[in-house]
């Protein structure tokens, strides 16, 4: 079995936001040679999340309000203890937790096996600084 590995960066200038990354996955995919396998990618950061969804705007603005209303941002210690610490992102921890860490996808034919509409995207909670994602393809 061969594997290649890949890191991006991204710094994402929203606090919260949510990035495509579908087409920089499929590069790395492309890059690996590898032909049928897995790839496994996911955000390195405790405030950060990879996920699959459908590229709808407003998909997206609902993620927004629906993870506000359950973890909102409080940057005050009296909501969060996390706060406590000198932190002002505990919400972004919770938010991580809801949309999970990474994502696994089949690789076909040297593409991403997709259902109808998926695509992967980064999740940013605590944003304005440099992040990274891990891409691994595994395979023949």
């Amino acid at each position: 079995m061969k594997s290649h590995t890949e890191y991006l960066s991204l710094t994402v200038p929203a606090r919260m936001d949510f990035v495509n990354i579908t087409d920089r996955v499929q590069a790395a995919v492309g890059a690996s040679g590898i032909q049928e396998g897995l790839v496994l990618c996911n955000a390195m950061h405790i405030t950060a999340s990879v996920f699959i969804n459908d590229d709808e705007p407003g998909l997206h603005e609902d993620y927004k309000h629906w993870l506000e209303q359950l973890a909102p941002f409080d940057a005050s210690p009296e909501r969060y203890r996390h706060n406590r610490t000198g932190e002002d992102n505990a919400d972004a921890h919770h938010k991580r937790q809801i949309m999970g860490r990474e994502v696994v996808v089949a690789v076909t034919c040297g593409k991403l096996d997709f259902g109808p509409w998926e695509q992967i995207f980064y999740g940013e909670f605590d944003g304005r600084r440099p992040k990274r994602i891990l891409i691994k393809v595994l395979g023949e």
